[in-house]
Formats: structure tokens, C-alpha cells, sequence
């Protein structure tokens, strides 16, 4: 069963990082959430889940207006060959999200297997704070980077800070 919204609160408090979240109407698309973007000070945020040739899973988070190219990214981010977008099944097998709630706090589901490599790019970890969905997109978490980098390593990940936003790109 993956963990849910007040699942990822709790650890988030357990691990004594200062968060705040705040409700509003489902959003499933970053177009759809211009006006929270409004309300809610910080970076916010564009998800990635990808896969490449060899099944290798990939979530990368940038701002939500970051160029990514997916025809090149593969070689920044060490996958083996093109990458493509990860289906919903795989998605909720392995971080316990729906499509339109992918988040880096889904790597809570993924302690076990560790089958996600994260990539936060490096222009979204120099904003402060940072926003993101708890799990599911009826609300948005605000955190600060360094409490993004505790998180993912308190989940058993490290993630890979690296620029993969600016490219030529279509996402």
C-alpha cells in the first residue's frame, strides 16, 4: 500500500523538516496551475518520470518552466538510450502516484527497491523554497532545498543535481 498524503507529513515531521502545505482544486497539468503559482511563493515545479531502453527509471524535477529536451537527455542523465515516459501502471507500482500527482516526495514508495534514480536540476535547486505536490495534486508542499536533499536521502536515494533544463526542448 503506497504511503499517503498524512504518511508523508508524519515523515516529513519525523525527520524535523519545516514544510507547509496548502490545499486547492486538483491540478493535473503545470498550464492548470498558473494561479497557485500566484498564491504560493517559491519555485514550482515540472516531474519526469522516464524510462530507458533497459527499463532504468528516471524521475526528473525542474522549475515548471524549464526546456527539457528529451531526444538528448538521456546523455546527461546516464540512460541507456532515448528515454520515454514511464506508464501509469509502472508509475503506481513504483512510487504509488497517479499521473498529474508525480512528486519527488513519491520516493517515499520507493525505499525498498530503490528502482528511481532522482535528478533535480541544478537551476530549480538554486530557487528557494521549493513547492511540490504531497502525493496527490489537491494540494502543494513548500519545503526548503536543503529539506528536498534530507528527504530523498532519508528515502534511500541521492539524488544527482545536474542541468538538464535549458536546452533546446520540447517539454
Amino acid at each position: 500500500m503506497p504511503a499517503s498524503r498524512q504518511d508523508l507529513l508524519a515523515f516529513l515531521a519525523d525527520l524535523g523538516l519545516d514544510v507547509a502545505t496548502r490545499d486547492h482544486p486538483a491540478v493535473f497539468t503545470v498550464a492548470e496551475s498558473t494561479e497557485i503559482h500566484d498564491e504560493i511563493p517559491g519555485g514550482h515545479t515540472k516531474n519526469l518520470f522516464l524510462k530507458d531502453k533497459k527499463g532504468r527509471i528516471f524521475l526528473v524535477v525542474a522549475l515548471h518552466d524549464a526546456e527539457i529536451d528529451l531526444k538528448s537527455i538521456h546523455q546527461l542523465i546516464g540512460a541507456q538510450g532515448r528515454v520515454s515516459f514511464g506508464k501509469p501502471d509502472l508509475l503506481m507500482e513504483v512510487l504509488g502516484v497517479l499521473p498529474g500527482s508525480v512528486t519527488p516526495f513519491a520516493l517515499i514508495n520507493d525505499r525498498e527497491g530503490q528502482r528511481v534514480t532522482p535528478i533535480f536540476d541544478a537551476a530549480m535547486m538554486d530557487v528557494e523554497p521549493l513547492n511540490f505536490h504531497p502525493l496527490e495534486n489537491t494540494a502543494t508542499t513548500t519545503i526548503s532545498r536543503k529539506g528536498l536533499l534530507a528527504f530523498a536521502r532519508a528515502c534511500g536515494h541521492e539524488p544527482r543535481v545536474i542541468a538538464v533544463s535549458g536546452q533546446q526542448g520540447a517539454v
